[in-house]
């Protein structure tokens, strides 16, 4: 793919991986991580799964506005929740799936589809994930 990058972010992970510290090189984001309780952590911190899905929800509602506005509809009050799970592969290695869940109140449902559908087309999250993890749209 020869295209010209339009913007890069930068971020470091120090520290013991799931239990480290992230920070991104302007330092907006500076965070510690830590492995959820549910997988047997500390918890108390954010974690990779709770990074992605705030990264993809807020990459995908601009997708969906975005998508909305060019078709000159109202997406109004819109909000979309990410749910990122973290499997166990059949091969030792792990793998993720994804949830989004997309609130457009103030469009008849089937309009709502239509518009997901085309934001998962926009999305450059949907985009790098396509083909090679599971996610599922829904209307709220």
């Amino acid at each position: 793919m020869t295209t010209k990058a339009l913007y890069t972010a930068t971020a470091v992970a120090h520290g013991d991986g799931r239990n480290g510290h992230i920070q991104s090189s302007d330092g907006l984001l500076d965070a510690p991580v830590r492995t959820p309780k549910e997988l047997g952590g500390a918890g108390g911190a954010t974690n990779p799964e709770q990074l992605f899905a705030a990264g993809y929800a807020a990459c995908f509602h601009s997708a969906l506005k975005l998508v909305a506005a060019q078709a000159k509809l109202d997406a109004g009050e819109s909000e979309v929740v990410a749910d990122v799970s973290l499997h166990s592969l059949d091969n030792g290695g792990y793998g993720l799936s994804v949830r989004l869940e997309v609130d457009l109140p103030a469009l008849p449902r089937e309009q709502a589809q239509e518009l997901i559908e085309k934001a998962h087309q926009v999305c450059p999250y949907s985009n790098a994930t396509r083909g090679n993890i599971d996610v599922e749209l829904a209307v709220a």
